[in-house]
Protein backbone atom coordinates (compact mmCIF):
# COMPACT_ATOMS: atom_id res chain seq x y z
CA UNK A 1 0.00 0.00 0.00
CA UNK A 2 2.59 2.68 -1.21
CA UNK A 3 1.87 6.47 -1.46
CA UNK A 4 1.51 7.92 -4.69
CA UNK A 5 1.03 12.05 -6.02
CA UNK A 6 -2.14 12.66 -7.48
CA UNK A 7 -0.94 13.65 -11.27
CA UNK A 8 -2.59 15.91 -13.80
CA UNK A 9 -2.40 14.99 -17.52
CA UNK A 10 0.10 17.60 -17.70
CA UNK A 11 2.64 15.43 -15.50
CA UNK A 12 2.32 18.27 -13.08
CA UNK A 13 2.06 16.81 -8.99
CA UNK A 14 -1.15 17.69 -8.34
CA UNK A 15 -1.36 19.71 -4.74
CA UNK A 16 -0.47 19.48 -1.90
CA UNK A 17 1.64 16.35 -2.06
CA UNK A 18 5.40 15.21 -2.53
CA UNK A 19 8.23 18.14 -1.59
CA UNK A 20 8.98 17.39 1.88
CA UNK A 21 11.47 15.31 2.73
CA UNK A 22 12.42 13.68 -0.38
CA UNK A 23 8.92 12.18 -0.91
CA UNK A 24 8.10 12.26 -4.62
CA UNK A 25 6.05 10.97 -7.29
CA UNK A 26 5.59 7.04 -7.22
CA UNK A 27 2.56 6.75 -8.99
CA UNK A 28 3.95 4.58 -12.42
CA UNK A 29 5.79 2.19 -10.18
CA UNK A 30 3.25 1.59 -7.26
CA UNK A 31 0.29 1.18 -9.73
CA UNK A 32 1.41 -2.29 -10.46
CA UNK A 33 2.08 -2.96 -6.46
CA UNK A 34 -2.00 -4.10 -6.52
CA UNK A 35 -3.08 -6.70 -8.73
CA UNK A 36 -5.44 -9.62 -8.27
CA UNK A 37 -2.42 -11.29 -6.54
CA UNK A 38 -0.05 -8.55 -5.84
CA UNK A 39 3.32 -8.98 -8.27
CA UNK A 40 3.62 -12.96 -8.13
CA UNK A 41 0.63 -15.57 -8.78
CA UNK A 42 -1.78 -17.08 -6.91
CA UNK A 43 0.17 -19.89 -4.32
CA UNK A 44 0.67 -23.28 -5.12
CA UNK A 45 -0.58 -25.80 -2.95
CA UNK A 46 1.04 -29.06 -2.29
CA UNK A 47 -0.16 -32.42 -1.63
CA UNK A 48 2.64 -33.53 0.73
CA UNK A 49 2.98 -31.57 3.67
CA UNK A 50 6.10 -29.25 4.33
CA UNK A 51 7.42 -32.02 7.19
CA UNK A 52 7.57 -34.69 4.75
CA UNK A 53 8.93 -32.83 2.39
CA UNK A 54 11.77 -31.43 4.06
CA UNK A 55 14.28 -34.30 3.91
CA UNK A 56 14.22 -34.27 0.60
CA UNK A 57 14.66 -31.01 0.20
CA UNK A 58 17.74 -29.52 -1.64
CA UNK A 59 18.65 -27.01 1.62
CA UNK A 60 18.86 -29.96 4.06
CA UNK A 61 21.38 -31.49 1.16
CA UNK A 62 23.44 -28.66 1.38
CA UNK A 63 23.66 -27.89 4.82
CA UNK A 64 24.65 -31.59 5.53
CA UNK A 65 27.33 -31.37 2.28
CA UNK A 66 28.23 -27.85 4.34
CA UNK A 67 28.88 -29.76 7.95
CA UNK A 68 30.48 -32.60 6.16
CA UNK A 69 32.87 -30.52 4.08
CA UNK A 70 33.76 -28.41 7.08
CA UNK A 71 35.91 -30.87 9.26
CA UNK A 72 38.70 -30.99 6.12
CA UNK A 73 38.71 -27.11 5.73
CA UNK A 74 38.72 -26.40 9.29
CA UNK A 75 41.67 -28.62 10.07
CA UNK A 76 43.56 -27.17 7.17
CA UNK A 77 42.80 -23.67 8.25
CA UNK A 78 43.61 -24.57 11.98
CA UNK A 79 47.07 -26.00 10.93
CA UNK A 80 47.63 -23.00 8.81
CA UNK A 81 46.76 -20.18 11.61
CA UNK A 82 48.72 -22.33 14.35
CA UNK A 83 52.11 -23.00 12.10
CA UNK A 84 52.07 -19.74 10.70
CA UNK A 85 51.21 -17.92 14.29
CA UNK A 86 54.15 -20.16 16.22
CA UNK A 87 56.24 -19.20 13.60
CA UNK A 88 55.76 -15.58 13.65
CA UNK A 89 55.63 -15.49 17.07
CA UNK A 90 58.75 -17.74 17.36
CA UNK A 91 61.00 -15.31 14.87
CA UNK A 92 60.07 -11.88 16.67
CA UNK A 93 63.14 -11.81 17.91
CA UNK A 94 64.22 -11.12 14.52
CA UNK A 95 63.12 -9.00 11.74
CA UNK A 96 61.51 -12.00 9.83
CA UNK A 97 59.09 -12.47 12.86
CA UNK A 98 56.40 -9.28 11.85
CA UNK A 99 56.33 -9.93 8.00
CA UNK A 100 55.37 -13.86 8.92
CA UNK A 101 52.88 -12.58 10.79
CA UNK A 102 51.67 -10.42 8.37
CA UNK A 103 51.59 -13.29 6.11
CA UNK A 104 49.65 -15.61 9.10
CA UNK A 105 46.67 -12.67 9.09
CA UNK A 106 46.84 -12.11 5.16
CA UNK A 107 46.49 -16.15 4.69
CA UNK A 108 43.36 -16.12 7.42
CA UNK A 109 41.80 -13.37 5.71
CA UNK A 110 41.88 -15.22 2.05
CA UNK A 111 40.50 -17.98 4.28
CA UNK A 112 37.73 -15.86 5.02
CA UNK A 113 37.20 -15.17 1.26
CA UNK A 114 36.67 -18.78 0.62
CA UNK A 115 34.60 -19.65 3.49
CA UNK A 116 32.02 -16.56 2.90
CA UNK A 117 31.96 -17.76 -0.64
CA UNK A 118 31.02 -21.51 0.56
CA UNK A 119 28.12 -20.34 3.24
CA UNK A 120 26.66 -18.63 0.19
CA UNK A 121 26.81 -21.27 -2.27
CA UNK A 122 25.71 -23.97 0.39
CA UNK A 123 24.10 -21.70 3.18
CA UNK A 124 22.24 -19.25 1.46
CA UNK A 125 24.28 -16.20 3.64
CA UNK A 126 25.00 -13.07 2.42
CA UNK A 127 27.78 -11.82 3.66
CA UNK A 128 29.52 -7.81 3.03
CA UNK A 129 33.03 -8.07 2.21
CA UNK A 130 35.03 -6.99 5.58
CA UNK A 131 36.29 -3.56 5.07
CA UNK A 132 39.84 -3.05 3.36
CA UNK A 133 43.17 -2.79 5.10
CA UNK A 134 44.28 0.47 4.44
CA UNK A 135 47.28 2.22 5.73
CA UNK A 136 46.97 5.39 7.80
CA UNK A 137 47.37 8.29 6.38
CA UNK A 138 47.27 6.62 2.95
CA UNK A 139 50.92 5.64 2.85
CA UNK A 140 51.82 3.05 0.42
CA UNK A 141 54.50 0.65 0.62
CA UNK A 142 55.01 -2.75 2.08
CA UNK A 143 56.11 -2.26 5.43
CA UNK A 144 52.61 0.49 5.56
CA UNK A 145 50.83 -2.27 4.86
CA UNK A 146 52.20 -4.98 7.07
CA UNK A 147 51.66 -2.94 9.67
CA UNK A 148 48.20 -1.64 9.12
CA UNK A 149 46.98 -5.48 9.00
CA UNK A 150 48.68 -6.57 12.13
CA UNK A 151 46.47 -3.08 13.84
CA UNK A 152 42.77 -4.62 11.89
CA UNK A 153 40.52 -5.83 14.19
CA UNK A 154 39.12 -7.44 11.43
CA UNK A 155 42.16 -10.04 10.41
CA UNK A 156 42.46 -11.30 14.01
CA UNK A 157 38.81 -11.82 13.92
CA UNK A 158 40.08 -13.99 10.76
CA UNK A 159 42.20 -15.63 13.24
CA UNK A 160 39.98 -16.27 15.78
CA UNK A 161 37.71 -17.82 13.12
CA UNK A 162 40.06 -20.21 12.06
CA UNK A 163 40.76 -21.16 15.74
CA UNK A 164 37.57 -21.79 16.91
CA UNK A 165 35.88 -22.99 13.89
CA UNK A 166 38.11 -26.93 14.45
CA UNK A 167 36.35 -27.78 17.85
CA UNK A 168 32.85 -26.47 16.19
CA UNK A 169 33.16 -28.60 12.91
CA UNK A 170 34.39 -31.77 14.56
CA UNK A 171 31.16 -31.70 16.75
CA UNK A 172 28.57 -31.06 13.85
CA UNK A 173 30.44 -33.31 11.35
CA UNK A 174 30.05 -35.79 14.00
CA UNK A 175 26.98 -35.33 15.14
CA UNK A 176 25.59 -34.67 11.91
CA UNK A 177 26.93 -37.71 9.95
CA UNK A 178 25.76 -40.40 12.45
CA UNK A 179 22.10 -38.29 12.48
CA UNK A 180 22.13 -38.84 8.95
CA UNK A 181 23.34 -42.10 8.83
CA UNK A 182 21.44 -43.56 11.98
CA UNK A 183 18.15 -42.09 10.13
CA UNK A 184 18.16 -43.40 6.38
CA UNK A 185 19.73 -46.38 7.81
CA UNK A 186 16.95 -47.86 10.16
CA UNK A 187 14.18 -45.89 7.45
CA UNK A 188 15.29 -48.09 4.54
CA UNK A 189 16.17 -51.25 7.01
CA UNK A 190 13.49 -53.50 5.56
CA UNK A 191 15.12 -52.91 2.10
CA UNK A 192 18.70 -54.15 2.85
CA UNK A 193 17.58 -56.42 5.60
CA UNK A 194 18.09 -59.32 3.34
CA UNK A 195 21.82 -58.85 3.38
CA UNK A 196 22.28 -60.19 6.70
CA UNK A 197 21.09 -63.79 5.74
CA UNK A 198 22.50 -64.02 2.58
CA UNK A 199 26.13 -62.57 2.94
CA UNK A 200 26.86 -62.61 7.11
CA UNK A 201 24.40 -65.73 8.08
CA UNK A 202 22.47 -63.63 10.59
CA UNK A 203 19.17 -62.85 10.47
CA UNK A 204 18.88 -59.46 10.93
CA UNK A 205 20.75 -56.33 12.09
CA UNK A 206 22.92 -57.09 15.38
CA UNK A 207 22.27 -54.52 17.89
CA UNK A 208 23.80 -56.56 21.22
CA UNK A 209 26.01 -58.89 20.91
CA UNK A 210 27.92 -61.16 23.71
CA UNK A 211 29.82 -64.14 22.30
CA UNK A 212 30.95 -65.58 25.98
CA UNK A 213 27.93 -65.84 27.08
CA UNK A 214 25.90 -66.43 23.98
CA UNK A 215 23.65 -63.02 24.21
CA UNK A 216 22.71 -62.06 20.70
CA UNK A 217 20.27 -59.36 19.55
CA UNK A 218 18.65 -59.21 16.08
CA UNK A 219 16.39 -56.73 14.50
CA UNK A 220 14.61 -59.37 12.68
CA UNK A 221 11.14 -60.28 13.88
CA UNK A 222 8.48 -58.13 11.86
CA UNK A 223 7.59 -56.06 14.97
CA UNK A 224 11.28 -55.34 15.14
CA UNK A 225 12.00 -54.20 11.59
CA UNK A 226 8.45 -52.48 11.72
CA UNK A 227 9.63 -50.20 15.10
CA UNK A 228 13.31 -49.75 13.50
CA UNK A 229 12.24 -48.37 10.49
CA UNK A 230 9.22 -45.75 12.38
CA UNK A 231 12.44 -44.73 13.99
CA UNK A 232 14.28 -43.69 11.39
CA UNK A 233 11.71 -42.21 9.91
CA UNK A 234 10.90 -39.88 13.22
CA UNK A 235 14.79 -39.20 13.30
CA UNK A 236 14.50 -38.60 9.08
CA UNK A 237 11.80 -35.80 9.95
CA UNK A 238 14.30 -34.37 12.28
CA UNK A 239 17.03 -33.94 10.08
CA UNK A 240 15.90 -30.64 8.69
CA UNK A 241 15.71 -29.23 12.04
CA UNK A 242 18.91 -30.65 13.36
CA UNK A 243 20.68 -29.46 10.54
CA UNK A 244 19.49 -25.86 10.74
CA UNK A 245 20.04 -25.56 14.59
CA UNK A 246 23.64 -27.23 13.58
CA UNK A 247 24.63 -24.29 11.05
CA UNK A 248 23.47 -21.74 12.48
CA UNK A 249 26.29 -21.77 14.94
CA UNK A 250 27.99 -21.62 11.77
CA UNK A 251 26.07 -18.66 10.33
CA UNK A 252 27.41 -16.59 13.61
CA UNK A 253 30.76 -18.23 13.19
CA UNK A 254 30.87 -16.84 9.85
CA UNK A 255 28.28 -13.52 10.35
CA UNK A 256 30.23 -12.34 13.48
CA UNK A 257 33.83 -13.58 12.72
CA UNK A 258 34.34 -13.02 9.04
CA UNK A 259 31.95 -10.16 8.59
CA UNK A 260 32.32 -6.17 8.43
CA UNK A 261 32.83 -5.18 12.34
CA UNK A 262 29.32 -2.83 13.39
CA UNK A 263 31.27 0.84 12.91
CA UNK A 264 32.06 0.02 9.35
CA UNK A 265 29.02 -1.39 8.94
CA UNK A 266 27.22 1.19 10.47
CA UNK A 267 29.26 3.61 8.26
CA UNK A 268 28.26 1.90 4.93
CA UNK A 269 24.70 2.84 6.56
CA UNK A 270 25.44 6.42 6.67
CA UNK A 271 26.98 6.71 3.60
CA UNK A 272 24.25 5.39 1.63
CA UNK A 273 22.03 7.22 3.63
CA UNK A 274 23.41 10.32 2.48
CA UNK A 275 23.05 9.22 -0.67
CA UNK A 276 19.75 8.84 -0.53
CA UNK A 277 18.89 12.37 1.14
CA UNK A 278 21.08 13.69 -1.30
CA UNK A 279 19.34 12.46 -4.64
CA UNK A 280 15.68 13.05 -3.14
CA UNK A 281 16.78 16.46 -1.66
CA UNK A 282 17.88 17.58 -5.73
CA UNK A 283 15.17 15.83 -6.64
CA UNK A 284 13.11 18.10 -4.81
CA UNK A 285 14.51 21.00 -5.49
CA UNK A 286 14.03 19.97 -9.56
CA UNK A 287 10.44 19.40 -8.82
CA UNK A 288 10.03 22.68 -7.46
CA UNK A 289 11.34 24.55 -10.27
CA UNK A 290 9.57 22.47 -12.60
CA UNK A 291 6.49 23.37 -10.98
CA UNK A 292 6.91 26.75 -10.48
CA UNK A 293 8.44 27.60 -14.04
CA UNK A 294 5.71 25.40 -15.41
CA UNK A 295 2.90 26.53 -13.01
CA UNK A 296 3.39 30.02 -11.15
CA UNK A 297 6.05 31.42 -13.54
CA UNK A 298 3.87 30.89 -16.47
CA UNK A 299 0.63 32.55 -14.84
CA UNK A 300 2.68 35.12 -13.76
CA UNK A 301 4.25 36.41 -17.60
CA UNK A 302 1.11 35.79 -19.34
CA UNK A 303 -0.27 37.88 -16.82
CA UNK A 304 2.32 40.64 -16.82
CA UNK A 305 1.24 40.85 -21.12
CA UNK A 306 -2.61 40.88 -20.04
CA UNK A 307 -1.91 43.91 -18.26
CA UNK A 308 0.26 45.18 -20.58
CA UNK A 309 -2.28 45.08 -23.43
CA UNK A 310 -4.86 46.76 -21.23
CA UNK A 311 -2.81 49.43 -21.09
CA UNK A 312 -2.38 50.39 -24.23
CA UNK A 313 -5.59 49.43 -24.72
CA UNK A 314 -6.91 51.96 -21.86
CA UNK A 315 -8.03 55.15 -23.82
CA UNK A 316 -8.94 53.80 -26.87
CA UNK A 317 -11.32 50.87 -25.87
CA UNK A 318 -12.22 51.29 -21.54
CA UNK A 319 -14.30 48.24 -21.93
CA UNK A 320 -12.05 45.91 -23.76
CA UNK A 321 -9.16 47.09 -20.96
CA UNK A 322 -11.32 46.54 -18.76
CA UNK A 323 -12.51 42.94 -19.24
CA UNK A 324 -8.84 42.30 -19.71
CA UNK A 325 -8.41 43.43 -16.20
CA UNK A 326 -10.77 41.48 -15.31
CA UNK A 327 -9.53 38.07 -16.33
CA UNK A 328 -6.08 39.56 -15.24
CA UNK A 329 -7.40 39.45 -11.61
CA UNK A 330 -8.79 35.33 -12.39
CA UNK A 331 -5.04 34.50 -13.15
CA UNK A 332 -3.99 36.44 -10.02
CA UNK A 333 -6.02 34.36 -8.11
CA UNK A 334 -5.36 31.05 -9.69
CA UNK A 335 -1.71 32.00 -9.05
CA UNK A 336 -1.87 32.56 -6.23
CA UNK A 337 -3.79 29.41 -5.15
CA UNK A 338 -0.81 26.93 -7.16
CA UNK A 339 1.82 28.96 -4.60
CA UNK A 340 -0.51 28.21 -1.73
CA UNK A 341 -0.49 24.13 -3.17
CA UNK A 342 3.16 24.54 -3.33
CA UNK A 343 3.91 26.01 0.13
CA UNK A 344 1.51 23.40 1.53
CA UNK A 345 3.53 20.53 -0.41
CA UNK A 346 6.77 21.56 0.49
CA UNK A 347 5.76 22.16 4.13
CA UNK A 348 2.16 22.90 5.42
CA UNK A 349 1.94 25.87 7.74
CA UNK A 350 -0.80 23.72 9.96
CA UNK A 351 2.03 21.06 10.43
CA UNK A 352 4.56 23.91 12.16
CA UNK A 353 1.49 25.53 13.46
CA UNK A 354 -0.46 23.11 15.30
CA UNK A 355 1.22 19.77 15.06
CA UNK A 356 0.97 16.16 13.31
CA UNK A 357 -2.56 15.03 14.65
CA UNK A 358 -4.40 18.35 13.20
CA UNK A 359 -2.11 18.02 10.23
CA UNK A 360 -3.27 14.47 9.22
CA UNK A 361 -6.73 14.89 9.96
CA UNK A 362 -6.65 18.02 7.13
CA UNK A 363 -5.19 15.15 4.86
CA UNK A 364 -7.41 12.76 5.54
CA UNK A 365 -10.51 15.43 5.29
CA UNK A 366 -8.70 15.97 1.37
CA UNK A 367 -8.89 11.63 0.60
CA UNK A 368 -11.16 10.26 -2.12
CA UNK A 369 -12.01 7.25 0.88
CA UNK A 370 -12.96 8.32 4.33
CA UNK A 371 -10.21 8.07 6.83
CA UNK A 372 -9.71 7.69 10.68
CA UNK A 373 -7.16 9.56 12.16
CA UNK A 374 -6.03 8.34 15.47
CA UNK A 375 -3.32 10.31 17.48
CA UNK A 376 -1.64 9.92 20.86
CA UNK A 377 1.40 11.63 21.13
CA UNK A 378 2.15 13.23 24.79
CA UNK A 379 3.89 15.64 22.80
CA UNK A 380 5.64 16.69 19.41
CA UNK A 381 9.09 14.74 18.16
CA UNK A 382 11.40 16.65 16.16
CA UNK A 383 10.15 18.81 13.56
CA UNK A 384 12.29 16.52 10.42
CA UNK A 385 10.49 13.81 12.16
CA UNK A 386 6.93 15.49 12.10
CA UNK A 387 7.76 16.02 8.35
CA UNK A 388 8.67 12.47 7.75
CA UNK A 389 5.55 11.42 9.42
CA UNK A 390 3.33 14.13 7.66
CA UNK A 391 4.68 13.21 4.02
CA UNK A 392 4.89 9.30 4.37
CA UNK A 393 1.21 9.26 5.30
CA UNK A 394 0.21 11.88 2.55
CA UNK A 395 1.86 9.43 0.05
CA UNK A 396 0.05 5.83 1.65
CA UNK A 397 -3.27 7.70 1.33
CA UNK A 398 -2.89 8.82 -1.68
CA UNK A 399 -2.20 5.61 -3.15
CA UNK A 400 -4.90 4.05 -1.53
CA UNK A 401 -7.13 6.75 -3.34
CA UNK A 402 -5.88 5.76 -6.62
CA UNK A 403 -4.73 1.68 -6.74
CA UNK A 404 -6.69 -0.04 -3.43
CA UNK A 405 -10.13 0.34 -4.40
CA UNK A 406 -10.98 0.58 -0.62
CA UNK A 407 -13.82 1.85 0.98
CA UNK A 408 -12.21 3.19 4.53
CA UNK A 409 -8.83 3.27 5.04
CA UNK A 410 -7.62 4.13 9.42
CA UNK A 411 -4.43 6.31 10.29
CA UNK A 412 -2.94 5.23 13.85
CA UNK A 413 -0.26 7.35 15.47
CA UNK A 414 1.47 6.87 19.01
CA UNK A 415 4.84 6.93 20.56
CA UNK A 416 6.49 3.66 21.95
CA UNK A 417 9.79 2.92 23.62
CA UNK A 418 10.85 6.56 22.15
CA UNK A 419 10.00 6.38 18.58
CA UNK A 420 7.24 7.39 16.78
CA UNK A 421 4.73 4.74 14.99
CA UNK A 422 2.66 5.06 12.26
CA UNK A 423 -0.01 2.58 11.11
CA UNK A 424 -1.77 3.29 7.74
CA UNK A 425 -4.30 0.04 6.89
CA UNK A 426 -6.88 0.06 4.07
CA UNK A 427 -9.87 -2.56 3.77
CA UNK A 428 -8.63 -2.78 -0.24
CA UNK A 429 -8.00 -5.56 -2.54
CA UNK A 430 -4.12 -5.66 -0.87
CA UNK A 431 -1.16 -7.72 -2.73
CA UNK A 432 1.57 -4.66 -2.16
CA UNK A 433 4.93 -5.06 -1.83
CA UNK A 434 8.54 -3.79 -1.21
CA UNK A 435 10.38 -6.60 -2.71
CA UNK A 436 9.94 -5.38 -6.37
CA UNK A 437 13.68 -3.42 -6.95
CA UNK A 438 12.39 0.46 -8.10
CA UNK A 439 8.89 0.12 -7.07
CA UNK A 440 7.36 2.93 -5.25
CA UNK A 441 6.89 1.13 -1.56
CA UNK A 442 10.82 0.35 -2.28
CA UNK A 443 11.10 3.82 -2.54
CA UNK A 444 9.41 5.01 0.17
CA UNK A 445 11.09 2.00 2.69
CA UNK A 446 14.64 3.21 1.31
CA UNK A 447 13.49 7.18 2.12
CA UNK A 448 12.59 5.96 5.54
CA UNK A 449 15.30 4.37 6.22
CA UNK A 450 17.39 6.63 5.35
CA UNK A 451 16.39 8.55 9.06
CA UNK A 452 17.02 4.90 10.89
CA UNK A 453 13.28 3.81 10.44
CA UNK A 454 11.41 0.73 9.54
CA UNK A 455 8.28 0.25 6.69
CA UNK A 456 7.07 -3.01 7.08
CA UNK A 457 4.06 -4.05 4.65
CA UNK A 458 1.65 -6.66 5.46
CA UNK A 459 -0.70 -6.88 1.92
CA UNK A 460 -1.63 -10.63 1.54
CA UNK A 461 -3.75 -10.57 -1.89
CA UNK A 462 -7.25 -9.59 -1.20
CA UNK A 463 -6.28 -7.67 1.78
CA UNK A 464 -6.69 -5.78 3.90
CA UNK A 465 -3.37 -4.12 4.17
CA UNK A 466 -1.11 -2.72 6.78
CA UNK A 467 1.60 -0.40 6.21
CA UNK A 468 3.71 0.19 10.09
CA UNK A 469 6.24 2.58 10.15
CA UNK A 470 8.49 3.08 12.90
CA UNK A 471 10.51 6.84 12.77
CA UNK A 472 13.10 7.54 15.97
CA UNK A 473 11.56 10.28 18.32
CA UNK A 474 14.69 13.12 17.27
Amino acid sequence: MPGTLEDDDSGQAGPGFGFGFGFGRMDDEMATAYGPYGPGSEPRHRLVPPALRAPFEARVWREFLYLVISLPVSILTFTYAVVMLSLGAGLLITFLGVPVLGAALAGCRGIGVVERARARALLGLEVAEPEPVRAPGGKRGPVSWVGALLKSGTSWRHVLYALLHLPWAIFAFVFATVFACYGWGFATYPLWRWVFPAYIDQPGLELVGDDGRDRHFYLDTPFEIAASCVLGVLVLLATPWVMRALTSVDRLLVTGLLGPSRLATRVRELESDRGTVVDTAAADLRRIERDLHDGAQARLVALAMDLGLAKEKLDEDPRAAARMVDEAHGEVKLALQELRDLARGIHPAILTDRGLGPALSALAARCTVPVTVTTDLPQRPAPAIEGIAYFTVSELLQNISKHSTARRADVDVWRADGRVMLRVADDGRGGATVSARGSGLAGLAERVEAVDGILIVHSPPGGPTSVTVELPWR
